[in-house]
C-alpha cells in the first residue's frame, strides 16, 4: 500500500482559539468548508468551554476509528447488527512533568436482533479493537468495555 496523507490547516483567530480546516472535507460548519473551531480546554489558563479541544479530538479520533473499523469488519463477517454507539473518555494526566493523554476508555454498545449473533458480535468488536489504526498509533492505554444487547422484537 502506498502512504496516504490527510491535510489539516490551523489558523489562530483570537484569544486561545482558532479554526481547523481540511481542504479534503466538504462539511459546512460555521460557514467554512470543512472547518471546525478549536480551542484550549477550560481546564487550562484562559481555556474556553464549549469548543472542541485537541484533547476532545484525540479521544474522538480513537472512538471514531473503532467505529469505522467495526463497520468494515462487521460487513466482512456479515454481522447483522441494529446499532453501534460508543461513549469515550480520554484521561489527561501529568507524567514526569509532562501532560499526556494516558488512557482512553471506550464503551461501545452494539445492539443485535438475535442472541445467536452475540458471539460473532463479540468477535467483531475484539478484532476491531486490535485492528484500529489510530489506537495502534498512540501510546495511550486503550481500555474497552463493550456491551452487546439483544433488542426485543415488538
Amino acid at each position: 500500500m502506498t502512504p496516504h496523507f490527510y491535510n489539516v490547516n490551523i489558523s489562530w483567530s483570537q484569544d486561545r482559539k482558532g479554526m481547523m480546516c481540511s481542504p479534503e472535507l466538504n462539511l459546512k460548519t460555521n460557514n467554512n468548508c470543512g472547518c471546525i473551531e478549536v480551542a484550549t480546554p477550560p481546564e487550562f489558563p484562559k481555556g474556553i468551554a464549549g469548543i472542541w479541544s485537541p484533547e476532545h479530538l484525540y479521544t474522538a479520533a480513537i472512538s471514531s476509528c473503532l467505529m469505522t473499523t467495526f463497520l468494515a469488519i462487521a460487513e466482512n463477517f456479515k454481522l447483522d447488527f441494529l446499532s453501534f454507539h460508543c461513549q469515550a473518555k480520554g484521561k489527561l494526566d501529568k507524567v514526569d512533568g509532562k501532560f499526556l493523554m494516558t488512557e482512553v476508555f471506550l464503551e461501545p454498545k452494539i445492539e443485535i436482533a438475535n442472541e445467536a449473533d452475540r458471539e460473532k458480535a463479540e468477535k467483531v468488536l475484539l478484532k476491531s479493537e486490535a485492528a484500529c489504526l489510530i489506537s495502534n498509533s498512540v501510546k495511550s492505554v486503550i481500555i474497552m468495555n463493550p456491551v452487546i444487547e439483544v433488542k426485543a422484537s415488538a
